[in-house]
């Protein structure tokens, strides 16, 4: 009885134990996000440093954002024609390149236009690389446990969302953004490892030829689900309209009076709050009107990020931030849910990359929106 009671509450580890490609993978990606993180405290905190424009730091991600959504787009054909484990292994090692070329950059005396082309690669190739492990995942386990491994996915990112800003900022104020960018370079090493650990994952039977005949089939079958078109639309709204953290840099120097370390604590509150959420995540496996759950927990982060804008104290900052980081967590783990449980796995690519394209997009376009008001 008491062991149920934890399930209801805690997140289910049975997935990790059932599978060891799963435990494989989801090592490798925690590496590889931890490195990520670290880049992506970096890269605007080199810009604002060099332009002292928050509008230059949000121009850096709506310059990811036209690679990422064109990749997404024809990356999910791949997925669903390929075998999906070598492909992984190409786009790491592609991306530990962008990362070895930054810190390079930065070694030879930083200039701003690698902080543009450069992260534009990475977020294009990021249109191959999260969409391949998100296909692969439900292969490893059974469909009663889709929502437990979209929580455990989601405890991996908060992992590197929390662990990864916040060593970042230390990193940037101790070691210098080059070292970072190295760290995040081998970081890829490890994930490339992993990924050439697991089993083969072959295409499906009827796997379609990449092309436009594949994406417009994709687009077909989200016009016809409702619930997928929901889940898409509301994760837009709330990324584009309520997401500051294009601001972070400015407001941890000009409102927060703080340095390079207040910026990696602004960028980690957030996922704490996720982390925390995502770990008591064994009740949402047993939430029926998950649509109904989804607008509520995205009220709160609209919410909690309208609090966040109206204080000028640090500490509650990050606890508005982690606020909405917790409700943000919820959301993800049951939009994830939705639509991999009425995905066929012929398709499983295609709805993931442009899943991929609507969570990645959305905040890039929310940093432009961000940083152009911000700055006016």
């Amino acid at each position: 009885m008491a062991a149920r009671g934890r399930r209801r509450i805690f997140i289910d580890v049975t997935p990790l134990r059932q599978s060891r490609d799963l435990r494989i993978l989801l090592g490798g990606q925690l590496v590889s996000l931890l490195g990520n993180q670290l880049t992506l405290v970096a890269i605007p905190y080199q810009v604002y440093e060099l332009t002292h424009s928050s509008l230059d730091v949000g121009l850096v991600s709506l310059a990811q954002l036209i690679p990422l959504l064109i990749c997404s787009l024809y990356g999910g054909t791949v997925i669903d024609s390929t075998d999906r484990r070598r492909l992984l292994i190409r786009v790491e090692i592609v991306l530990a390149l962008c990362s070895v070329g930054l810190a390079f950059n930065t070694d030879l005396g930083p200039r701003l236009w690698p902080l543009f082309v450069l992260p534009a690669i990475a977020a294009g190739l990021t249109g191959f690389d999260n969409p391949t492990r998100n296909a692969i995942v439900p292969r490893l386990i059974g469909a009663e446990h889709i929502s437990t491994a979209s929580a455990m996915v989601q405890v991996l990112n908060q992992v590197g969302t929390v662990v990864g800003p916040a060593l970042g900022g230390l990193l940037l104020a101790g070691a210098g953004a080059d070292f970072v960018y190295w760290f995040d370079a081998a970081s890829f090493l490890v994930a490339i490892a992993a990924a050439g650990a697991i089993s083969p994952q072959p295409p499906s039977e009827h796997a379609t030829r990449p092309g436009l005949r594949a994406v417009a089939e994709g687009f077909r079958y989200i016009r016809q689900r409702q619930g997928i078109q929901g889940a898409y639309l509301i994760d837009i709204n709330a990324m584009v309209f309520g997401m500051p953290r294009a601001l972070f840099p400015a407001m941890a120097i000009a409102v927060f009076h703080g340095g390079a370390t207040a910026v990696g604590f602004l960028y980690a509150a957030p996922g704490v709050g996720a982390l925390a959420g995502a770990l008591i995540t064994g009740w949402v496996a047993h939430v029926r009107r998950q649509g109904l759950t989804v607008t509520v927990a995205v009220m709160v982060w609209g919410a909690a990020i309208v609090a966040f804008g109206l204080t000028r104290n640090l500490l509650l900052a990050l606890l508005f931030l982690a606020v909405a980081g917790w409700a943000d967590v919820i959301s993800a783990v049951l939009r994830n849910t939705i639509i991999q449980l009425s995905v066929p796995d012929r398709l499983r690519g295609r709805l993931a990359a442009i899943q991929i394209g609507v969570v990645q997009g959305g905040p890039r376009l929310g940093d432009l929106e961000a940083g152009a008001v911000g700055n006016a």
